[in-house]
């Protein structure tokens, strides 16, 4: 018997290495330019520093909830079609040929020329210090002052988000803000539109029951179910970011930027500071005429060292905890498209009571048509035991019995007129039982 083997018929079939897919990514850097990488995850790991659990919520090819979440070096947003990483020198943008992509891209570029433009003008606004140092001289201050209208021409030009341009945000939360914005539109976009698809339908429901109706009304509510869901993640995870000033104060990478570049110039500066004095001489304390041990002093030069880096730790931690204390400008960022977001979770809310409500009136209605089929059901039963009454007695005088009563030339009269009155008398009791039941409006 002939065994196959494990990989019998791949040995032609490309096999692809796992982590190294290459996709294209667009890159805008804080001036406002583009350019289009081929990066794989490897490299983009080593790049922003980023694990590749985090990755994996960028991918296209997973479907995962909306997630901001704030790491050492970058940023990692996944707003429904925006997937990027920001950093404090640039935005990696999932390229792809989404509409809503393409806006997100003009948008930020937008800003960062309006942000460019505004530090341009205030620059140009504010007096050089050697003019400032002339106080007497009013003409030359003024001379160098902008017109209050070519002031606001520059800064607020074109700017459909009021006060965006001017306010003074670093480039992550630029890119961060246009980011739930391009999300918070993209979710009330679809709100709207699935608004007005709804109450058409509804209102044609409440006028017409059919099963056309019907089933359009229920692919309309699992539409609104779906984005719901998509809605309330959002809002979700904005609040959770509000909740927690730690997660808050990850993302200023500009100002850890800033940090730890003074850091490294401070080590820098110590390192050869100390590379100047020697690995024989003492730093603090005067040379003395009689020559100190080479044990003590190394001794006396690791004990500096170590009291450096605990101060230069704990001059991190006390920043890192000054930086929590002050994340009021994320916090408001955050507060304002979560307003709008949680606009839209109201809307979609108040749509859901209103098919709800819908749903309880055609039920209603259902229900009356019920039960007036009941009554109907229950004349009719009692009809025919009525009828019944003479089928009995055209049967009992149908036998072949001698009987006196037929020989009577009036009996046959009398019979149906009984007939009729008792008839009469049980469709009456029946009516009466039915009106003590509650079971017909008589």
């Amino acid at each position: 018997m002939l065994k196959r083997s494990l990989f019998q018929g791949m040995e032609g079939a490309p096999v692809k290495k796992r982590g190294h897919g290459v996709r294209s990514w667009i890159r805008i850097d804080p001036s406002g330019n583009t350019q289009i990488l081929e990066v794989d995850k490897a490299s983009l790991m080593r790049r922003c520093d980023l694990p590749a659990r985090d990755l994996r919520l960028l991918d296209p090819l997973f479907v995962y909830p909306s997630t901001i979440l704030g790491r050492e070096r970058a940023i990692v947003v996944n707003l429904e079609q925006i997937r990027c990483i920001i950093t404090a020198d640039e935005v990696l943008l999932l390229n792809s040929i989404d509409n809503y992509v393409l806006q997100y891209v003009n948008e930020l570029q937008r800003r960062l020329l309006m942000k460019k433009q505004s530090d341009i003008a205030s620059f140009k606004w504010r007096p050089s210090p050697a003019d400032s140092s002339v106080a007497g001289n009013g003409n030359d201050f003024e001379s160098q002052l902008m017109s209050l209208d070519e002031r606001k021409h520059t800064l607020h030009d074109g700017d459909m988000f009021s006060g965006s341009s001017a306010d003074d945000l670093p480039f992550e939360f630029r890119a961060l803000e246009v980011g739930l914005e391009a999300a918070c539109t993209y979710l009330d976009t679809q709100a709207a539109d699935l608004e007005e698809e709804v109450y058409p339908v509804l209102d044609e429901l409440t006028t017409r029951i059919s099963t056309l109706n019907l089933e359009h009304v229920r692919r309309l509510k699992s539409r609104l179910v779906a984005l719901t869901r998509r809605v309330q993640k959002v809002r979700d995870e904005i609040e959770q970011l509000m909740d927690d000033d730690s997660d808050m104060a990850e993302m200023y990478l500009t100002e850890k930027k800033e940090q730890q570049a003074d850091f490294s110039f401070f080590d820098q500066k110590s390192g050869s500071h100390l590379s100047n004095i020697g690995p024989g001489c003492s730093m603090s304390a005067p040379v003395s005429p009689v020559g100190s041990p080479v044990g003590s002093t190394h001794q006396s030069y690791m004990d500096r060292r170590l009291e450096k880096s605990f101060s230069q730790k704990s001059r991190q931690d006390s920043m890192t905890s000054s930086r929590t204390t002050e994340v009021e400008e994320l916090e408001m960022l955050l507060e304002a498209y979560f307003v709008v977001i949680d606009g839209t979770l109201n809307k979609l809310t108040s749509l859901k009571e209103y098919i709800d409500d819908t749903e309880d009136f055609i039920n209603i209605q259902l229900d009356n048509v019920r039960n007036q089929l009941i009554q109907f059901e229950l004349l009719l039963t009692t009809a025919t035991f009525v009828l019944a009454i003479y089928s009995v007695v055209a049967g009992v005088f149908g036998m072949n019995i001698p009987m006196a009563l037929f020989d009577e030339p009036e009996a046959f009269k009398w019979v149906l007129i009984i007939s009729g009155l008792g008839g009469a008398l049980v469709f009456i009791a029946f009516l009466w039982f039915f009106k003590q039941k509650r079971l017909m409006p008589l």
